[in-house]
């Protein structure tokens, strides 16, 4: 089964940021010659994920506000006595998931009309990446 694997590299300006990335894994999917097959999109950081949903600006900031109430950042958490402050951010990527895998029909990522592919960052400012990994025939 012929396969390839890519990486994304993201430094983000904010501490949580979302980031659409259909078009650069689309790109990876139509330059790996898999007509017929999965992608799978991890973050490979525990602090960052992967997700799929609308692309609408009120529902993403719908997503940080909720992602807020349920895991707020600055709160005792027992995680920050280790010397970490961002055990919200890791919270955060656990509610919106790490990577997610997608179907790949006629050479191309296949998504729903309204679906695309986004990177969240939840403790941001440094460097970190994505594993693109198409797989088929």
């Amino acid at each position: 089964m012929p396969t390839r694997t890519e990486y994304l590299w993201f430094e983000t300006k904010q501490r949580q940021e979302f980031v659409r990335i259909t078009d650069e894994v689309a790109a990876i999917v139509e330059n790996s010659g898999v007509t017929e097959g999965m992608v799978l999109v991890s973050a490979m950081h525990i602090t960052s994920g992967v997700y799929v949903n609308d692309w609408e600006d009120g529902l993403i900031h719908d997503f940080a506000i909720w992602l807020e109430k349920l895991a707020p950042a600055g709160l005792d958490y027992r995680h920050h006595r280790t010397g970490e402050d961002n055990a919200d951010a890791h919270l955060k990527r656990t509610l919106m998931g790490h990577q997610v895998m997608l179907p790949i029909t006629n050479g191309a990522l296949d998504l729903g009309p309204w679906e695309q592919v986004f990177y969240a960052e939840f403790d941001g400012q440094r460097r970190k990446r994505v594993v693109v990994k198409v797989m088929g025939e």
